[in-house]
């Protein structure tokens, strides 16, 4: 299959800013396309070893199966805040997904996006509509280990399984308190994730792109805000992303939503002709 990669600007992170940056049309011009085992009380364990209760979330997430989700990724664009929005469903134990990510409008507020299909696979990130100059029935191909961030803000959405594999790098966690979310009730964590940490204790299929992101971002580790129902699935996590781009600290808030927990998911992977290899505008 044809591999597609991004040009990257200097600077550490760079390439993970640039990208996402194109999703909102903002900042880059032309882009050429190229565990242990969870406790049988979580609540028990949570009260004895918070850090413990939200390692193991991504082990309870693939027990579980299935979810629906929802993204939402905030950054700061030319002085002006913008949010990507997404919505579809996560198989956690092949760790696929299908999404529909929704872009802002443009600064003045006149122009509609269409809203980017994203196809999540171990390694690989696939979207259609995805820019100026892609005809309507192809898709691009972006392989995530070799992106600086390893795809956790790349696609305008945080990969769901990658986003509860972090947290196995959780240290200097708190317990916050109980909190309901969306009518069920939550055990709220707050700490660091240290991505290095997170990356050898990743499971196969998402060590690369961890790997990838433990050298890319500027800061060694995440802050984030874990939510776990009384089963111990994670319902809702927000990580703080910091990275460098040509000497400025970037920051992107990037927060997953899961529920829905059982739905059938189906990703089917374009054929090899439906693949873009041309060139990518702004």
């Amino acid at each position: 299959m044809v591999e597609h990669r991004y040009g990257r600007p200097h600077g550490r992170g760079g390439g993970a800013f640039a990208v996402t940056a194109v999703l909102v049309g903002s900042l880059v011009g032309t882009v050429t396309v190229t565990g242990c085992a969870a406790p049988d009380d979580p609540k028990a364990a949570a009260a004895t070893d918070p850090a413990l209760a939200v390692r193991d979330a991504a082990d309870v997430l693939a027990r579980a199966g299935t979810s629906k989700t929802g993204t939402s990724m905030e950054m700061a664009s030319g002085g002006t805040r913008v949010t990507i929005r997404g919505e579809g469903s996560y198989d956690f134990r092949r760790r696929t997904g299908r999404l529909q990510v929704l872009l802002p409008r443009d600064p003045a507020g006149t122009s509609e996006h269409r809203p980017i299909t994203e196809l999540l696979t171990p390694g690989a990130l696939y979207m259609k509509n995805r820019g100026a100059g892609v005809p309507a029935d192809k898709w691009v191909r972006v392989d995530t280990t070799t992106l600086d961030d390893g795809n956790l803000v790349t696609g305008g959405a945080t990969d769901p399984a990658a986003a509860a594999e972090l947290l196995r790098g959780a240290r200097e966690v708190v317990y916050v308190g109980e909190v309901e979310l969306a009518g069920v009730k939550v055990s709220h964590y707050r700490g660091v994730a240290d991505i290095a940490r997170a990356a050898r204790a990743a499971s196969p299929q998402l060590r690369g792109a961890l790997t990838a992101a433990a050298k890319g971002f500027a800061d060694d580790t995440v802050p984030f805000d874990a939510y776990l129902d009384g089963e111990g699935r994670l319902r809702k996590v927000r990580h703080q992303f910091s990275f460098s781009n040509q000497g400025r600290t970037v920051a992107v808030a990037s927060t997953t939503l899961l529920y829905g927990f059982g739905v059938p998911v189906e990703v089917v992977l374009p054929d090899r002709r439906d693949i873009y290899a041309g060139k990518i505008k702004a």
